[in-house]
């Protein structure tokens, strides 16, 4: 779970003594690290609102990420903030959410089905 970044590995540790489990801890830094990145490497401290809702417009208009992604990356910024930074994001963040993708159901055609029928 090492990094080459003491503020990554202190987060690791953060979270693996409150019994994390390893699979969050991961998580939780990528989105983190990803975050430091879009930034231009700016310190988490240093930055608010403002670069969280630009971080996840980004995420949603240039990578296209799904909704639940974005929720994942949300939440590894409001636990960033709230428990390492001791600063919470507003609960008014103003962001393009992602959209659910409507998928259409397979549906046989009732000439299908009697093919179907005749070959069981």
């Amino acid at each position: 779970m090492k990094t080459r970044s003491p503020f990554l590995n202190y987060i690791a540790d953060y979270m693996l003594v409150r019994q994390y489990s390893l699979r969050t801890v991961d998580t939780y830094l990528r989105w983190i690290a990803s975050y430091i990145h879009f930034n231009n490497k700016r310190h988490p401290a240093s930055m608010g609102d403002n670069e969280v809702e630009r971080y996840l417009e980004h995420l949603v208009l240039n990578q296209n990420v799904a909704p639940r992604t974005q929720a994942t990356a949300l939440n590894s910024l409001s636990f960033l903030y709230k428990h390492i930074i001791k600063n919470e994001l507003s609960l008014n963040l103003n962001f393009a959410r992602s959209k659910k993708q409507a998928k259409l159901p397979v549906v046989m055609t009732p000439e299908e089905v009697k093919m179907l029928m005749a070959h069981l």
